[in-house]
């Protein structure tokens, strides 16, 4: 049996994310080919890394029907133009498919049974909503496997509200605030564009254009704006479209390799993959998922949460995020978590994110190289947490 090698992340980039609707960005678009693009710009990008020595593409996707079906991962490797010979397939953990899809291919290249491969994530909620097709066992309801609560994300997250009552609504807004000026930010300092990839899009009615920057942030987003939204998950409720990430589109994708590998490529290594965990919750309260994963991450590590100088934790909610920050001690307007803002500002289409978080992570280690560890987390939906560290290696 080979030994463990250590495992890097070389580069990773996306699509902008457009917002869900006949009248997104990406209505008239194809999931396949927007995983397609962020394949040829990967390559692109890594003029060292021979396609053919790609040895897996691992594409996540939460609804796998129509145009995200047909394993993404193969179809959408063919699709653009990667040698037949490398092969691929599709993985789901809702919320953390990406996550899911680098961890999964890093556990391949750890053992030995690839150099170098693809993983990523797409979403099109406009053309697959969440839940399409599901048919829920009746034993959950009846057997009183779940509350009833637990199958509506932003039900959820009211519950995670009841859970910890020291989370306001007005905490919630504040942190919402927060992250739409940071993002206006780091799109000001230039810090998304240079890991976007301009995408061609088209329809019927407009012909041809691109996509080119996130079409969900709200700068200017203030208090007041957010106070007046409605409470669509509860009468008098806490959760909104303002402090909730919204319903998007989009793909991301990333290179992983082994750290000998990318050396003998000339690829530059980024970040080293130190530990991953995954882990339960009930699945009512889903958003505190990142809680144990965190926790068993760092025991795996050997860690400690002071020993982590940067975190980025996908905002499906900011009640979640709050909850993560409240058990760990961490302030909410700490520097060290989301620097360049989150989903609340950017959208989430579901499975892609994961890798949207590890693409910001290894570009504010760059901008940090005093800052050895960092953390990517997420609440997942069926009450489950993913945390990746990584070590910063610029």
């Amino acid at each position: 049996m080979p030994s463990s090698r250590d495992v890097v992340f070389v580069d990773g980039v996306r699509t902008p994310f457009g917002r869900s609707g006949p009248k997104g960005l990406y209505a008239e678009t194809r999931a396949d080919d927007l995983v397609v693009r962020v394949i040829r710009e990967l390559i692109r990008r890594n003029p060292d890394l021979p396609p053919e020595r790609v040895d897996e593409v691992a594409i996540a996707a939460t609804t796998q029907i129509g145009d995200q079906g047909l394993t993404i991962g193969r179809a959408a490797a063919v699709l653009a133009g990667l040698p037949k010979s490398v092969p691929g397939y599709a993985i789901d953990r809702m919320c953390a498919g990406a996550m899911t899809a680098v961890t999964t291919v890093a556990g391949g290249i750890a053992f030995g049974a690839y150099d170098v491969a693809i993983a990523g994530g797409v979403e099109h909620m406009g053309r697959h909503p969440m839940g399409e097709g599901v048919d829920p066992n009746p034993r959950f309801l009846s057997e009183k496997l779940v509350d009833p609560s637990a199958l509506v994300m932003g039900m959820t997250a009211e519950n995670l509200h009841d859970r910890y009552p020291t989370i306001s609504k007005e905490r919630a807004d504040a942190y919402a605030v927060l992250s739409q000026e940071k993002a206006a930010k780091a799109y000001a300092d230039g810090k998304i564009q240079p890991d976007l990839v301009p995408t061609a899009i088209r329809t019927a009615e407009k012909g041809w254009g691109l996509a080119v920057e996130d079409e969900a942030p709200r700068p200017g987003t203030t208090m007041e704006g957010l106070s007046g939204l409605k409470t669509p998950f509860r009468p008098h409720g806490n959760v909104t479209a303002g402090n909730s990430s919204g319903i998007n589109d989009g793909a991301t994708g990333c290179i992983v390799a082994a750290r000998e590998v990318a050396e003998e490529l000339g690829l530059t290594a980024k970040m080293r993959l130190v530990s991953y965990a995954f882990a339960g919750v009930d699945p009512e309260v889903m958003g505190a998922g990142p809680i144990p994963s965190t926790e068993r991450a760092l025991r795996l590590a050997n860690l400690d949460i002071s020993d982590i100088g940067l975190f980025e934790i996908n905002e499906a909610f900011a009640v979640q995020v709050l909850a993560f920050l409240d058990h760990f001690g961490i302030t909410d307007d700490d520097p060290r978590v989301n620097p360049y803002g989150g989903a609340i500002a950017y959208g989430h289409p579901l499975a892609s994110s994961g890798v949207r978080l590890m693409t910001q992570l290894a570009r504010q280690f760059g901008e940090r190289p005093e800052v050895r560890y960092g953390i990517t987390t997420m609440c997942v939906g069926m009450g489950m947490g993913g945390t990746v560290i990584w070590e910063n290696l610029t």
